[in-house]
């Protein structure tokens, strides 16, 4: 014990010697928009960033005093470990405020410290830090942007986040391998669409489907006893009168099955139980986010059990993995909408823990069936420092899920993200940065999921100064993952119709 005390004063006087106070945000949040519903059937998110120029001097710091409770000695390398406090910032290729921008970091990433410069007065100037760049394996970063303590940068509502290692499962029955998807409306695998499909994995990279388990309206792919007991109008008429036939067709061309689930909004549940629908505070009435479809309560325990009863069936019949598909709170105009609208939060839960809570709820219910889970979020969730109001935290979903996939649209980012006049037009600059900030945000957790994008394989005539896309858009985008060190993707095209020109094998 008094050995223990000697090391925490020790490090208690180079704590003083090397403080730094916290450092302030000069940077702004990316302006987060409310989500316009579109044709394609996803939602389009708009976006800005602006950027921290650092000056050469370090600033004088508040606020960082050390606790004499020190870590012990061998915990070296998270001593070497700091998180960035900017909104975006810039990487340097020298220690100075002229550098070269060699890159960019978003606001809560990790960075390991490599080396420290110092001012006159003795407080940290610039870091260099490991950073893979076209030039090189390390950069620099000014160090008035950095704290020590991740949860400083977090603030009320994500305190409670479960970052700890989690237990994740690969499945000597279900290996798992490196997908290339398409998605397959429920309505596609019920019809001879599906043996078109099938015969288009059979000649490309294609090797996975997607397929519409519970759609966005509510409805079964076929028959199920937790609809059957808890919300029957969803399994009227449907597409799928024989599973296991389906099952077996998919698997004797050795296609991995995914089992898309939309989660929070299902406007044939809501009509069943009204009392899980988000609803206006002063009135009591609906909110709906577009005609007629109202969302559901991310909170509703009972709604969870529901959701997850499908998923256990669609394990049941096969599948290799469920994937979750809206799961969030319906978009909030910066948290504007959440001053009157009553999303039913019995246990005072804040937006993101309830997200991560689901993904747990769910895997522990899910591991005995052996299936992989995964869960879709907006492509912008990697590159912000926050949940974006809709209960998206990046880490807090990475850690918990197998698989998470980013919808990296480039027709979905707004005018000016990345620097881009119109993502839409530059399909591999948009990919390839949304993948690197998702990247570097999996190196804040201990056991964060497999990176596996949506990208896109369809023409957005809805935005301004659109491109066409064909098969090079796809390998563009395609190749923005790669370059990144991400393998695997899933083509979104409402209509199931997919160019072969980019998905070729190699």
């Amino acid at each position: 014990m008094k050995r223990r005390k000697r090391i925490a004063a020790l490090f208690f006087i180079l704590a003083i010697v090397l403080m730094v106070a916290a450092c302030t945000d000069k940077g702004t949040e990316p302006a987060k928009t409310d989500a316009d519903e579109n044709q394609e059937g996803k939602e389009v998110v708009s976006s800005g960033f602006e950027e921290v120029e650092e000056t050469a001097g370090g600033k004088e710091r508040e606020g960082m005093e050390e606790s004499g409770d020190q870590k012990p000695k061998e915990d070296e390398n998270k001593a070497n470990l700091l998180y960035i406090s900017a909104s975006v910032l810039n990487v340097r290729s020298d220690a100075a405020a002229n550098g070269a921008i060699v890159g960019k970091i978003i606001k809560g990433s990790q960075v390991s410290v490599m080396e420290t410069t110092f001012n006159e007065d003795g407080s940290p100037a610039w870091h260099k830090i490991a950073y893979d760049y076209e030039n090189g394996d390390s950069a620099w970063i000014s160090a008035d942007y950095t704290v020590k303590d991740k949860m400083e940068l977090l603030g009320p509502g994500y305190e409670d986040i479960d970052f700890s290692p989690q237990m994740k499962g690969d499945y000597e029955s279900n290996p798992r391998i490196t997908t290339n998807g398409i998605y397959l409306t429920a309505y596609s695998a019920g019809s001879s669409k599906v043996d078109e499909l099938i015969e288009l994995a059979d000649k490309t990279r294609i090797n996975a489907f997607v397929i519409n388990m519970k759609d966005d309206n509510g409805s079964m792919l076929f028959e199920t006893e937790t609809a059957a007991s808890l919300n029957p109008s969803a399994n009227k008429s449907v597409p799928v009168k024989d599973i296991d036939a389906l099952m077996k067709k998919l698997k004797d061309h050795n296609i991995y099955t995914i089992a898309r689930i939309v989660c929070f909004v299902d406007p044939k549940y809501v009509k069943e139980h009204p009392e899980s629908g988000v609803v206006y505070k002063d009135s009591g009435a609906p909110f709906y986010f577009k005609k007629n479809v109202q969302w559901s309560s991310a909170y509703d325990r009972d709604l969870w059990a529901y959701i997850v009863g499908v998923a256990k069936e669609a394990a049941e019949a096969g599948f290799n993995e469920i994937q979750f598909d809206y799961v969030r709170f319906p978009t909030s105009n910066g948290g504007k909408k959440d001053s009157y609208l009553d999303y039913k939060n019995k246990l005072g839960e804040s937006k993101p823990l309830a997200v991560q809570n689901f993904l747990k709820y769910a895997r522990q219910e899910l591991d005995p069936y052996e299936v992989y889970i995964s869960a879709d979020v907006f492509g912008l969730v990697g590159s912000v420092g926050d949940d974006m109001g809709i209960g998206q935290y990046w880490e807090a979903i990475s850690n918990v899920v197998d698989y998470i996939s980013p919808m990296m649209y480039p027709s979905h980012y707004g005018p000016g993200v990345y620097g881009l006049g119109v993502p839409d037009a530059y399909p591999y600059e948009t990919v390839y940065r949304c993948t690197k900030d998702s990247v570097m945000k999996n190196k804040n957790i201990e056991t964060p999921a497999i990176v596996r994008p949506w990208i896109q394989d369809f023409t957005a005539t809805y935005v301004d100064g659109h491109i066409h896309y064909g098969g090079e858009q796809i390998k563009a985008q395609i190749k923005g993952l790669n370059d990144n060190g991400v393998e695997g993707f899933m083509l979104w095209n409402p209509s199931n119709k997919y160019d072969e020109g980019g998905i070729e094998k190699e």
